[in-house]
């Protein structure tokens, strides 16, 4: 019926369009009690307890020697459900696996300060103590050439006593590691080495552009998660998708399931075993062959937005990952140089003083002038 609202629902049967409640999903988490709330914190939610630093270097970058100090790692609904023994050799990178099951057969890992096993599951809010360890340095630290330095030091566009929000370059990953010498945040520790404490609060993709907050206090980085664990940040992504957005089409909800290909590439796709995922999306305008969209993700899970556009049969444009090679090429044909996807807007509490405050962000040069060729 025209104007009716409607979402998009995964059905392991098949795929239809279904009327389904407007509030987001909702499942109790394993081990925890009747009644009982368990944190939920992004995965840069270290607390190093032992030495007071954060989350080291090394654990996101092979090139730099580890700092002493135990660390406590507190896990997120996306790492929740795997074995320890797969959780820290993924986490120790560059560790033999005669390491990780040393440390944990000598009950130096805890899961909640109590010994564990090799193949225990660990779930959303565990604290896992992961001991100092002595890996090979491979080779020198990397310090980003000045030039990048500047570009980030410029794509700030809010700074207080205790948070940085900066508009991140596509091509930019947050942190370094999987092969990557450098990120976001390593740059930005670069530029200001004096800053005793800089810390993601949360992650996107290194294609994706936009807005990314950085906690200089852990105070301000404590208050920025337990928002995030009670839904109350609100994220605003724009994209540029194929085809003609349905409007009666607000939300998909669809679980998604990540995949890690032999290479390490990480591959997600919409699965009966999944875990629930859901967006919110509108449609902003229309063009020929492509619409833009406002999507805004009440779950967190790698690659959601891409997955739910491409379930929806509208794939973000200049994603290799989950639009056809066709898409992708008719796409470069007309202009399209990045992943068509930006987080514009973001909503936040401002740590220490409560109050709501909402942030923006421009777009790129490359992002702006596709659309520019789309509305001629």
């Amino acid at each position: 019926m025209p104007g009716t609202e409607s979402s998009l629902e995964y059905s392991s049967y098949s795929f239809t369009y279904q009327r389904i409640p407007l509030t987001a999903r909702h499942r109790t988490l394993p081990g925890s009690g009747i009644g009982q709330t368990r944190r939920i914190i992004t995965p840069m939610a270290i607390d190093d307890r032992a030495s007071g630093s954060s989350k080291s270097d090394a654990s996101r970058n092979p090139t730099v020697s580890p700092r002493p100090g135990v660390e406590w790692v507190v896990i997120d609904e996306e790492q929740a459900g795997q074995r320890l023994d797969n959780f820290l050799i993924r986490h120790l990178k560059g560790a033999p696996r005669s390491l990780v099951y040393r440390i944990i057969r000598k009950g130096e890992v805890r899961i909640n300060r109590a010994r564990a096993r090799a193949d225990s599951r660990i779930a959303a809010g565990d604290e896992i103590r992961v001991p100092p360890v002595r890996l090979a340095q491979r080779d020198e630290t990397v310090i980003p050439a000045a030039k990048v330095l500047d570009r980030i030091e410029a794509a700030v566009v809010y700074e207080d006593d205790g948070l940085l929000i900066v508009n991140k370059p596509t091509g930019l990953a947050v942190h370094g590691g999987s092969g990557l010498q450098y990120g976001l945040i390593e740059g930005l520790r670069a530029a200001r080495p004096e800053a005793r404490f800089l810390e993601l609060v949360h992650r996107i993709d290194r294609d994706t552009s936009g807005l990314v907050m950085v906690a200089k206090k852990r105070s301000a980085l404590r208050d920025l998660q337990d928002q995030m664990r009670k839904k109350q940040i609100e994220k605003f992504y724009h994209a540029v998708v194929a085809g003609t957005w349905p409007a009666h089409i607000s939300k998909v909800d669809a679980p998604l399931l990540r995949d890690e290909l032999r290479s390490g590439e990480r591959i997600v796709r919409v699965a009966a075993d999944g875990k629930p995922a859901l967006t919110r999306i509108r449609s902003l305008e229309l063009y020929m062959g492509y619409s833009l969209i406002e999507a805004s993700p009440v779950t967190g899970r790698t690659h959601q937005i891409r997955v739910h556009c491409a379930y929806a049969g509208h794939p973000i444009a200049g994603d290799p990952k989950y639009m056809d090679d066709v898409s992708c090429g008719a796409f470069r044909a007309e202009g399209g140089r990045r992943l068509m996807l930006h987080a514009a807007k973001l909503g936040i509490d401002l740590p220490g003083a409560g109050e709501r405050r909402y942030f923006t962000a421009p777009y790129d040069e490359a992002f702006s002038s596709f659309l520019a060729r789309l509305r001629k």
